[in-house]
């Protein structure tokens, strides 16, 4: 348990690159759809270079022979795991700081019980209280955002999140049951390619394409400046590769609900991350009476989760 614990924190500092770019490109004048799009065209020219110089060239044919055989599922899974997670989240980096969408992102911790109980999975309720706990923290976060921004910034950098904060948690769920016998409209995909946590980002980056390209044909976003395009690189690589490939492979260790929700909790770290770097590289402001209670009874809540959870595994 502690090590899938150590994986999720150690992919949260990864993730945490996310918040703290997708602010910088938006303070640059960035459109929000580029942050998002290119990020993920990035990383499929990443995976595909890295499997050719790894010389696992046959590993990428078997992906791309999975992707077609379930092509359904995998669109369906990676527009909501990835298409409309992170389209969502670029878009509210567009009206509030970096940590702000980071702690909100936390409500992902609320979602993914829901989601588990929607594929009929048993959920912790032990550690129902210390949720509580952090989505009180993400309240306070969000009015001390309030103090310094108009009503539309808060609602447009915060409710976005909320719905990206579930479906993250979603469409990594539904691969989960796809591995393990599907139900439903989820079919039965046991195939071995998926024991690789890359394989499955390669899937999912594969399924999200359809959507990228809808939504950039609907919004005609302005070109794309040299910055972002090395900034979009970067959030490719730390978060869509380096952090997506730790935080799925602790999951896919995870032998039952309980460690899952452990895992998905353990992202709450971000918020740290995601400030410390704002501040270190943007010259961000530390957030104040508000913001500092609701960032300290998140992490509160993330501990007390934690105990309580491995208490019970």
């Amino acid at each position: 348990m502690f090590r899938l614990i150590a994986l999720g924190i150690l992919s949260a500092a990864f993730f945490s690159s996310t918040f703290i770019l997708n602010r910088a490109m938006s303070l640059e004048g960035g459109h929000w759809v580029w942050s998002a799009s290119l990020r993920y065209l990035y990383m499929l020219a990443f995976l595909g270079v890295g499997c050719c110089a790894c010389g696992k060239a046959r590993a990428l044919g078997e992906v791309l022979a999975l992707f077609r055989r379930h092509w359904v599922f995998w669109t369906l899974a990676g527009t909501t795991g990835f298409g409309v997670f992170y389209s969502l989240i670029c878009f509210s980096a567009s009206y509030a700081p970096g940590w702000v969408v980071a702690t909100t992102w936390q409500t992902t911790i609320l979602a993914s019980p829901l989601v588990l109980l929607a594929f009929g999975r048993r959920v912790p309720s032990r550690a129902l209280l210390f949720i509580l706990v952090i989505f009180a923290g993400i309240i306070l976060v969000n009015l001390d955002l309030a103090e310094t921004a108009t009503l539309k910034d808060v609602v447009l950098g915060g409710l976005p999140v909320l719905i990206a904060a579930l479906a993250y948690p979603l469409g990594n769920q539904m691969v989960w049951e796809a591995q393990r016998g599907g139900q439903g409209l989820i079919p039965d995909i046991g195939d071995p390619v998926l024991a690789n946590p890359f394989a499955r980002i390669a899937l999912l980056t594969l399924g999200s394409a359809p959507f990228w390209l809808l939504l950039i044909l609907v919004t005609r976003p302005p070109a794309p400046s040299a910055d972002q395009w090395l900034n979009t690189a970067l959030v490719a690589l730390l978060s869509g590769v380096v952090a997506t490939g730790l935080f799925l492979h602790a999951r896919h260790l995870a032998s039952d609900a309980y460690q899952i929700s452990a895992i998905d909790s353990t992202q709450s770290s971000e918020v740290v991350f995601s400030l410390l770097g704002e501040v270190l590289f943007l010259q961000g402001a530390l957030p104040g009476p508000w913001g500092t209670a609701g960032i300290a009874l998140t992490l509160v809540g993330l501990t007390f989760y934690l105990r309580a959870q491995y208490a019970g595994s």
